[in-house]
């Protein structure tokens, strides 16, 4: 159960290196009471520290980190046992980093410039067991993806995000 339906607030923790990006996510991200920032971090590092010290529901991460970088430990966390539901939010939507990402075990790939309301639906989806993916990215790799078949995982995720739009 979760604020939105009367329950506990979902429970985030967000990794990016800039402080300002960070301290404005969570103001965005608490602003309706139904998501509680639970903790922060700066590099890939701290982030897998940050998730195993506070089990968070739902982990937005950077791409590009310093020291272990964003992608690096979505691996580790996808390894833990009960791993959280994680998504990309970067500035950077090159292709690779979004296949690289959901073949890692990112349950989503979301662009910085995204509209705040879709930033706060995204985390609601995620913890709701769902997956997210920016419109734009879709629509750019769906084409490509139909192109090759259903037989990668990548391919079936975006098509299932597609429906989910």
């Amino acid at each position: 159960m979760r604020a939105d339906d009367g329950g506990a607030p979902i429970r985030v923790v967000l990794a990016d290196d800039e402080p300002m990006l960070r301290r404005g996510l969570r103001v965005l991200l608490e602003s309706g009471g139904a998501i509680r920032v639970v903790a922060e971090a700066e590099d890939g590092d701290r982030l897998v520290s940050a998730v195993r010290a506070h089990r968070p529901d739902v982990v937005l991460v950077d791409v590009q980190m310093p020291g272990k970088d964003g992608l690096t430990a979505l691996r580790d966390l996808r390894a833990l046992r009960q791993p959280p539901a994680t998504a990309v939010l970067t500035t950077f939507d090159l292709d690779e980093y979004v296949a690289d990402a959901l073949r890692f075990g990112a349950n989503g790939f979301l662009l910085k410039d995204a509209e705040p309301a879709v930033l706060v639906r995204a985390v609601q989806d995620l913890a709701a067991g769902g997956a997210v993916l920016d419109p734009r990215i879709t629509a750019r790799l769906l084409p490509r993806l139909r192109s090759i078949g259903d037989t990668t995982r990548e391919a079936r995720l975006v098509r299932s995000l597609s429906a989910h739009d």
